[in-house]
Formats: structure tokens, sequence, C-alpha cells
């Protein structure tokens, strides 16, 4: 009988707020929010994640943000490193592009969420992906949003695709 070799797949979960958020959130938002979330999968030895420059990767916990807050188990994927290299490559040039980053609507947690799924079936939390809904519920947020939407965020790593 064939064995199937399966990997570990984690989430990176780090909080790029460094808790003001948890502190600042209620009083500019009328809302607790935790944190203000960037996550990056880890499989096969990196740490894969998505930018304003495309898709990046570099050893986990090797980023500008330090070490993650928190690291989730998603479970494991029998996808070997060179079909997920494959995946990663075509959604590079479609998907998850460079320039295609919006902070709100297309960010590293709609990465995230998408290749949890292509590699697990498995989202990640809600309390992650549903984060920019709940900025943007609020008036701060609607105020703040084109502020917001043009910082740019770069933990670092290098992108899948040579693009800088």
């Amino acid at each position: 009988m064939d064995q199937t070799d399966s990997y570990p797949v984690k989430l990176y979960v780090y909080d790029l707020s460094k808790g003001m958020a948890r502190q600042m959130s209620p009083i500019m938002l009328g809302k607790q929010l935790d944190g203000i979330w960037h996550t990056a999968i880890v499989v096969h030895g990196q740490e894969y994640f998505f930018v304003r420059e495309g898709i990046n990767n570099c050893t986990p916990g090797d980023t500008h943000l330090g070490r993650p807050d928190s690291i989730l188990d998603l479970g494991t994927t029998e996808v070997s490193a060179e079909i997920f290299k494959e995946y990663l490559d075509s959604l590079a040039a479609s998907t998850y592009g460079s320039g295609t980053y919006k902070l709100f609507e297309h960010n590293c947690n709609a990465f995230s969420n998408d290749v949890a799924q292509f590699l697990t079936g498995q989202k990640i939390p809600s309390y992650i992906t549903d984060l920019p809904s709940e900025v943007l519920s609020t008036p701060f947020g609607q105020t703040l949003r084109p502020l917001l939407e043009s910082m740019a965020i770069n933990p670092g790593g290098n992108n899948i695709t040579g693009q800088r």
C-alpha cells in the first residue's frame, strides 16, 4: 500500500498594532478589536504571505514583524512542495500578483484564507477575515479608509516571482 506524505500547515498571526488596537479601538471605533492582523501560511519549511509586491516568502518567523503573536495549527496537507510552488506561481500570475493588494478587500488574510483552503480544505478564523468589515462598519473606520489604504505593509521576505 502506498503511503502518502503529509506536511504540517500553520497560520502565523501577527498583530500589526502591537497591542494598541486592544487599547485604542473602543475609544476610536466604539468597539473592541483585539488586534490588526497580518497572517502568513507556514508549510514546507517556509512562511508565505501577500503584500503589495505580490507573494513573498521567508524562513518562518524571520520577517520584520518579529515573532508571531500566535501560531494556529491548520492541520496537514498532502500537497507536495512542487505542486504547492506551481499553485503559488499560478496565484502570482493571476489573483495575487504585484499591484493587486487592497488593504480591506484583497490582503494578506484573503491570501492566507485561500491558501489554507487549498492545502487543508479549512478556512482561517473569521475573527481575522472579518476585521476589515468590522473597522469599516464604524464612522471613524470609513473616515480613515483613504489614509489606511495608502499605507504599505511589507514584512520583508523574498518575492516568489522575483518582482520588487
